[in-house]
């Protein structure tokens, strides 16, 4: 957990200009219909939110609707299992968070494998954050983990299983003797909800789904997963910047393909995704949720997802977490 993919920010790449050449085949080929976006999770959440920013200017640059259709279910299993079936035709794509890779190893029976789906871009990520109350005699990183060597510590999280919720248990368990109970919940604003009426001591979210709470002076970060500080956050520390040993934990946003879809049609979407990525206006609605973008080519998508697959069967496997 010390390797590369432990600096995971740092290999994350700018979006290409707008002048990047198309691809070979002509714009006429594809698409001649509306594409269908089948986004994993329900409306409201980070990953539906890109999926309609996605929509809207691919929209623009194909000339064709792109009609998005929340299929939310089982941390995203639901949409993946529907979209392992697709007809590999380039007009229904699933658009997915980490959670795709996660699930793999999370899920004894996920409902989908790997090789039925090529990676056609990685959008944007965003790190996973500690939260406190504002009031809370917790200040910094340090203070949680020697709260919970006194006494016993609550924190909750959107879930089992999900990324900011292994991402704790990683720090819990490398520090050790800490008296730490998990307490899931239904969703992230659950969770916020639920640390803003003092019913647990922390936190541990997506970053988009806090910086609300706390830019009113509700709850305060006290350490982000990255290997930088965000920029919607810049008076938050990193976990390495808090006194130990890094954990950086990226929730992104990525669109994949059933297998067997055409390779100029990959193509094709990696370009306009980077077109779309490179207009001020996109950038300011990721900047605004405490998203950076990733991009890059369809090579560095592959290999990306591939990367976080290794990197959370590694994780599930150290801290001993499964679902059904």
């Amino acid at each position: 957990m010390t390797t590369r993919r432990l600096l995971l920010g740092a290999a994350l790449a700018a979006p290409a200009a707008s002048s990047l050449p198309p691809p070979a085949f002509a714009q006429a080929q594809w698409p001649q219909r509306s594409v269908r976006f089948v986004v994993a999770f329900a409306p409201g959440g980070f990953t539906d939110v890109i999926g309609r920013l996605l929509a809207e200017h691919l929209g623009e640059i194909w000339g064709q609707t792109v009609v998005v259709e929340n299929r939310g279910g089982a941390g995203g299993n639901v949409a993946a299992q529907q979209m392992a079936r697709a007809a590999p035709d380039g007009y229904a794509a699933l658009v997915t968070s980490g959670a795709f890779a996660i699930n793999l190893s999370l899920s004894r029976n996920p409902g989908y494998r790997a090789e039925q789906f090529v990676p056609a871009a990685v959008v944007a990520g965003t790190p996973n954050l500690f939260v406190v109350r504002a009031d809370s005699p917790i200040r910094t990183l340090r203070d949680m983990v020697e709260t919970a060597r006194r006494r016993p510590l609550t924190y909750g999280t959107a879930g089992v299983g999900v990324a900011a919720h292994l991402s704790a248990e990683l720090l819990f368990k490398r520090v050790g003797g800490v008296d730490a109970t998990h307490v899931p919940y239904s969703g992230a604003g659950p969770a916020m909800l639920a640390l803003l009426a003092g019913n647990i001591d922390v936190v541990a979210t997506s970053l988009p789904s806090a910086v609300p709470q706390i830019q009113a002076g509700q709850a305060r970060g006290i350490a982000v997963t990255s290997d930088r500080r965000n920029q919607a956050l810049p008076e938050v520390p990193t976990v390495a910047e808090a006194g130990f040993e890094p954990i950086v934990d990226i929730a992104w946003v990525a669109v994949f393909f059933p297998a067997g879809t055409p390779q100029a049609v990959l193509e094709r979407v990696n370009a306009g995704v980077r077109q779309a990525m490179a207009r001020p206006a996109f950038q300011q609605r990721l900047a605004a949720m405490g998203f950076d973008p990733i991009g890059g080519d369809l090579a560095r998508a592959q290999a990306y997802v591939a990367g976080e697959i290794a990197l959370w069967r590694d994780v599930v496997r150290l801290v001993n977490v499964q679902i059904d």
